[in-house]
């Protein structure tokens, strides 16, 4: 920031004018807004509702002139033009190995060196790269690492500036900055052009997926983000299978195929067959697949073998060698040990050097000059032993950058990231990158093949010139598009998600509901009439069906056993506490597929939820806490019902808590049902509360109650959507609309939520027709009860249909006969 003369570079000048406009304590103040908008988007903790966070933005971004920016960008495109050639090198004929250039110690032993079974994959291993760098003391950029496997950041980068963009656009008012966009959209379109041609000449839309580990990774966000801004589908292992040679996406639809692979996961597990046998990551036979190349992998599974500490000793020699060129941009000095002389010329000078594995650059590095005398020479003694597994690298001091500590600003070391693609013809940097700020000591050893799992990081800004070009792709003409309103396209995963998230979110509601309903009853207490204890029994073998309560606190005269065991069904994993925590992982599951306005609408709601239900010491507490459930379920619904297209996603969703909310009102009514018909009056007055129905009832039938109507309002009345009717109804309509892309078992689904919907109406006809309607509604629990094991039954078709991909269920030597499910076929991989 500043020159070495008390003054302010004039780079710098702009932004601290503006951060000056803001105001005493208005710097701090947007700084909360920024960390409030990470936490709502998801960027701050892993799950929705946990309390770690990962990423924070600072609001200074560490800016950068168009003429530093174009020399760092030149030299890192002539690194990985570099990286490019030794990695042709390494895989193809090993001329560098073979003449004493590169030691074969730093490939043989080296742990992303990939032993293909059958040969490595032809063409470009390496189409996207980076690099972080720091300045030194004499102000001279030097590249820390090089990452060439993965290479994560980019999508933190664009994040970061949305919402700094969002957050403080004063900022960017002074400032002209260059944008992010036409990277990404260049990267887009790289992508789409590696894209190896179909055997039928067809290639108008690629299939571009990226690969990830899923939602256990620490860069999930990332992940799903770039997913969205690359115009890709995000697929695990288990997404993928190989038929014939090609990489095939498994659908609602079926098998569709994938032309390019953005690779998210360690090279080593994507392929059980011919890498790591132990992988759950991968897909059995990909390289194989693109050995044949019905499928590009981007960036290749071996190209992370240049990324280690050692390879930068080598780097000038080999860009001589290889390019015929001086390197433009060096390395942080670094010496690997396995050379002549080179240990005892860092024994000489150990306050110079970092020691670490010289192909482990995720390992820790050992500061000599901080170590005692006798750690020292142990340290010393085991790299003599086995010198050629040990690198030295210069401990270099960072240039330091401001940033806000709190009130004010403060000097702090940072690690500068770039992205570059290739794309087709020449490398194009990104104009900015992902700066993330050191905690000090030893950033010249941090050579880890991936960023941190939290920490720090600073927008970085490039300065925009007058004069300067926005570099984007081309833009080629493409045929006509042919419509599609399909619902088939979804990947199976995705359904299974959004359909357990429906059923769960309904659940949540459940309980909520039943929750509330006891704890109305136990405030109460001594003061309880007749027949509220009464209900209150019958809401105790509710919670304890629903799992919320053990049997005994439900069977329990003392009420005090009740209220003990509600307070602790939202406790610690707790049943209600379980019940949000799979909610928010199942949110997590299908973030891609929510745009930014639900994905926040769900988060907010269930952190609100889950700290309103977090260590409620009563039971107005606990009370209050099942108001925000119920208003996160309420949410969800809403938005479901307002934003998401009438396709697959919703489909699934909303069929999950059809499903669900049928379930449970079966069993609730017949719970409530389950006494003498002399009492069968506080049945129903339950029936009617705990399917919100109570209104509607007194609006029809004033103050009257009689089983007769109160069982056709809850179980036959197609237009009470709390009512089971309304239920099997929408069921039908839904399964049919999923049906009827897929052929067979289409109307045998749809037909056994009709049949459901019957056996439901003959139970209420069956009611109104009897001279005594009481006897008649206390004889209901068991088939109320088959009902819910119907449902249980059709959502076990539903999965074996559309999530499992399994065919039908067939008696062995009966051929054609269809035992407990519809006619199908297998129409995918399990």
């Amino acid at each position: 920031m500043v020159d070495g003369r008390a003054g302010l570079r004039p780079h710098w000048r702009g932004l601290l004018g503006a951060f000056s406009a803001l105001g005493e304590g208005g710097l701090a103040a947007r700084a909360r807004r920024l960390d409030r908008a990470f936490e709502e988007e998801g960027l701050s903790s892993v799950l929705p509702g946990a309390t770690e966070q990962a990423w924070r933005c600072d609001p200074v971004p560490l800016p950068l002139r168009a003429a530093e920016f174009a020399g760092l960008a030149a030299g890192l495109a002539q690194r990985a033009a570099l990286l490019e050639a030794v990695l042709g090198d390494i895989y193809g004929r090993q001329s560098v190995l073979a003449d004493g250039v590169l030691p074969p110690a730093i490939v043989y032993a080296n742990p992303g060196y990939l032993r293909f079974g059958r040969g490595p994959v032809p063409g470009r291993l390496l189409h996207f790269y980076a690099a972080d760098l720091i300045r030194g003391p004499d102000g001279a950029w030097r590249v820390l690492a090089d990452r060439t496997a993965t290479a994560a950041g980019a999508g933190y980068a664009r994040e970061n500036r949305r919402l700094l963009a969002r957050v403080m656009p004063e900022a960017f008012r002074p400032v002209p900055v260059r944008q992010l966009t036409p990277f990404f959209d260049t990267w887009q379109e790289a992508l789409r052009q590696l894209a190896p041609p179909r055997p039928d000449g067809a290639r108008q839309n690629p299939a571009v997926a990226l690969l990830t580990p899923g939602t256990a990774s620490p860069l999930w966000f990332e992940h799903m983000y770039l997913s969205r801004e690359l115009s890709c589908a995000l697929v695990e292992g288990g997404d993928l299978t190989v038929r014939g040679g090609a990489v095939f996406l498994k659908t609602l639809k079926g098998l569709q195929q994938v032309d390019v692979l953005l690779r998210r996961i360690d090279g080593r597990m994507i392929d059980p067959l011919e890498l790591e046998a132990g992988s759950l990551l991968g897909v059995p036979g990909l390289i194989d697949a693109a050995r044949a190349g019905s499928v590009r992998i981007t960036n290749d599974p071996g190209s992370g073998v240049v990324e280690v500490p050692a390879l930068a000793a080598f780097l000038p020699a080999l860009c001589q060698r290889l390019l015929g060129e001086a390197l433009l941009l060096d390395s942080v000095p670094a010496r690997w040990l396995g050379e002549p002389g080179a240990l005892e010329a860092v024994a000489r000078q150990p306050s110079r050097w970092l020691v670490q594995p010289a192909l482990d650059g995720t390992a820790p590095s050992h500061a000599l000059a901080a170590m005692a005398a006798d750690a020292r020479a142990a340290l010393l003694a085991r790299v003599a032993a086995r010198p050629w597994e040990w690198v030295a690298t210069e401990a270099m001091a960072a240039s330091v950058a401001p940033c806000l500590a709190g009130e004010g600003l403060a000097p702090r070391p940072v690690v500068l990231r770039l992205f570059l693609v290739h794309d087709g013809a020449a490398w194009q940097a990104m104009q900015g990158g992902f700066a993330r700020v050191a905690d000090g000591a030893g950033l010249a050893g941090e050579r880890g093949g991936g960023l941190p799992d939290s920490g720090l990081s600073k927008d970085v800004w490039v300065l925009a010139e007058d004069e300067a070009d926005i570099v984007g792709p081309i833009a080629l003409p493409a045929p006509t598009l042919r419509l599609r309103r399909t619902s088939g396209d979804l990947p199976s995963r995705v359904a299974d998600n959004l359909f357990w998230l429906g059923r769960y979110v309904e659940r949540l509601e459940g309980a909520a509901r039943l929750v509330r309903a006891a704890v109305t009853r136990l405030s109460r207490a001594a003061a309880m009439l007749p027949r509220e204890t009464t209900e209150l029994q019958a809401l105790g073998r509710c919670l304890a069906e629903a799992g919320l309560i053990p049997p005994e606190a439900a069977a329990a005269a003392v009420t005090t056993s009740m209220a003990e065991a509600l307070l602790d069904s939202v406790a610690e994993d707790g049943a209600i506490d379980r019940l949000l925590r799979t909610i928010a992982g199942l949110t997590e599951n299908v973030r891609d597929r929510l745009t930014g306005d639900m994905y926040a609408t769900f988060t907010q709601t269930l952190r609100t939820a889950r700290r309103d239900a977090a260590g409620v010491p009563d039971l107005d507490a606990l009370a209050h806490a099942m108001v925000a459930i119920l208003r996160f379920s309420t949410a969800v619904a809403g938005v479901a019902a307002e934003n998401m297209v009438r396709g697959g996603g919703w489909l699934f969703l909303d069929l999950g808590r059809r499903i669900e909310r049928a379930h449970a009102v079966s069993l609730e009514v017949a719970f409530a049902l389950d006494q003498p018909a002399a009492r069968i009056e506080t049945g129903l007055r339950l029936v009617l509360e705990l399917c919100d129905s109570a209104i509607t009832y007194r609006s029809r039938y004033l103050n009257v109650l009689q089983p007769g109507p109160v069982l056709d309002l809850v179980l036959a009345d197609q237009g009470n959507p709390r009512g089971l009717a309304f239920q099997f109804v929408a069921m039908h309509t839904l399964l049919d609309e999923l049906g009827s892309e897929g052929g067979g078992g289409r109307e045998m689904l749809a037909g056994a939520a009709a049949g459901l919907l019957a056996e439901a109406e003959a139970l209420v006809d069956g009611v109104l027709a009897a001279p005594d309607q009481a006897p008649a509604a206390a004889l209901l629990p068991a088939p109320l009860r088959a009902l819910a094991e119907g449902l249980s039954e059709l959502s076990d078709r539903i999965t074996r249909r559309y999530f499992a991909l399994l065919p039908a269920t067939r008696t062995l030597g009966m051929q054609g006969l269809v035992v407990g499910g519809e006619a199908g076929r297998l129409r995918g991989a399990a």
